[in-house]
């Protein structure tokens, strides 16, 4: 019977976890950024829009990590009387932490989050970036539903609050040490025969 409900639990993670999906049609992608031009909420995302189409347009279907290189701003810029302090990393902490749900239900992750901790082979036009971050989306379909439900709810407001400058792609891991589908599978394997092993 553990070994029964470890195999569901997996195969719920399976399909939560896709990683293949339907590319998004021509179509899709113009009702998507109509949708975010409706629904931005702000000079800063509305100027990302052609960016965004950019990416939908590039569908494959499958899952992608997104690299993220952020400069803070000296001074969070909110508008006026919006009762927030002037903190660019308390904004981005409100920003963090207002996308966690809305990333997670698609199955969306921040894998990877990293301060900057000096230089070593830097262009000298180069930001002085912050840190770094990599987050995996399960598919640009979901990337999409995600942008649609924080600029919905204002979230973005934070973002661009904290942000001076950005750059920000998408990347095809070639080698990683780290698979969720294989972590996942070891720990209720173990947990499994842990709990096998006590109720024998």
């Amino acid at each position: 019977m553990v070994w029964l409900v470890c195999l569901v639990l997996y195969g719920i993670f399976h399909l939560w976890w896709g990683g293949k999906s339907k590319p998004l049609s021509a179509q899709e992608v113009q009702e998507g950024i109509a949708t975010l031009r409706v629904v931005a909420s702000g000079p800063n995302s509305l100027s990302h829009l052609d960016d965004v189409a950019e990416l939908l347009s590039q569908d494959d279907g499958l899952s992608f990590v997104m690299f993220n290189t952020v400069l803070h701003r000296k001074k969070a810029q909110y508008p006026e009387n919006s009762g927030f302090s002037d903190d660019p990393r308390a904004a981005d902490q409100r920003y963090g932490k207002a996308i966690i749900w809305p990333l997670i239900k698609h199955a969306c992750l921040p894998i990877f989050v990293a301060r900057k901790k000096g230089s070593f082979v830097n262009d000298a036009h180069s930001p002085d970036w912050s840190y770094v971050a990599m987050v995996r989306y399960r598919s640009r379909r979901d990337f999409l539903k995600f942008a649609i439900e924080i600029e919905s709810k204002g979230t973005a407001l934070h973002k661009w609050a904290a942000i001076e400058q950005t750059q920000v792609f998408p990347v095809h891991p070639m080698l990683s040490l780290f698979t969720p589908r294989l972590a996942v599978a070891t720990f209720l394997m173990l947990t499994a025969g842990c709990l096998n092993g006590l109720w024998v």
